[in-house]
């Protein structure tokens, strides 16, 4: 029996029905199987034993992905601004390296098949719109790009300046060689990790690095304070619904007619 293109959008677009939630949960399981084939693609005994199995197998999931990625597009009545929208980009990308491996096929383009093949973990990202948590942490960090890039650019300022004193007080016999290699100091020193290669000599440098130190304990909490209160701020709908004409899928729960183009919603 043939599916209407109506709910045929039901079922992949939303997850409110049975039929719906199926699709997502047997969505899922495909994603998740086909980032442990691409992980043990990536050992060599396995591949060398299952060399054919796993190439089948990844075959088969870009089939599946391939016919989803086309349904999608084809029960859209405005489907460029969904296969320009995240998640169509993920979804292409979740296919794409596997058809251009085709193309690559002399020994020159060995690296580049390898370095496609790896964009496949691109997959996992296709987990996120099955999840209200990454969606609320998606958007949540979207609305609070402009305070982050503030806060990125007073720390790219701290780390120079901080960067430039220390190549002016240890100098080059401490391994303050240059004012770049003060700066890959100070971002070490800051984030907590220092590896220990270059280290302060003096006991002003050894004071300015204890500073940084100080400081990079307060920079961390930063970002999390600023994503956690616009989470907080926000709320995701408890629904599903996806307009199929605008896309606009941050309708509430209790609205009857989409927030974007102001048509009634099913």
């Amino acid at each position: 029996m043939a599916i209407s293109k109506e709910r045929l959008y039901t079922i992949i677009f939303e997850a409110d029905t049975a039929e719906g939630k199926c699709f997502d949960v047997a969505l899922i399981i495909v994603i998740l199987l086909s980032i442990i084939f691409v992980i043990l693609e990536s050992i060599d005994p396995v591949r060398a034993g299952f060399q054919i199995g796993l190439k089948i197998a990844e075959w088969v999931v870009t089939t599946l992905f391939t016919v989803e990625y086309l349904l999608r597009i084809w029960v859209l009545r405005r489907p460029w601004k969904y296969v320009k929208s995240f998640f169509g980009i993920i979804d292409l990308l979740a296919i794409l390296p596997s058809y251009l491996g085709l193309i690559f096929i002399n020994g020159q383009s060995l690296l580049v098949i390898r370095a496609l093949r790896l964009l496949r973990v691109f997959r996992i990202m296709k987990l996120t719109r099955y999840s209200t948590a990454s969606l609320t942490l998606m958007r949540a960090i979207k609305a609070s790009f402009e305070k982050i890039l503030v806060f990125l650019f007073c720390v790219l300022t701290i780390v120079i300046i901080f960067g430039t004193m220390m190549y002016l007080i240890e100098g080059e016999k401490n391994g303050f060689t240059n004012i770049p290699t003060s700066i890959y100091w100070a971002i070490l020193t800051m984030t907590t990790v220092g590896y220990g290669d270059i280290s302060p000599g003096t006991p002003l440098g050894q004071f300015l690095a204890s500073v940084i130190m100080i400081l990079g304990y307060g920079i961390i909490a930063v970002p999390t304070g600023i994503v956690t209160a616009q989470m907080i701020q926000k709320s995701v709908p408890g629904n599903t619904q996806v307009y199929p004409n605008c896309m606009f899928d941050k309708h509430d729960d209790d609205a009857h007619y989409c927030k974007k183009c102001g048509v009634k919603l099913d």
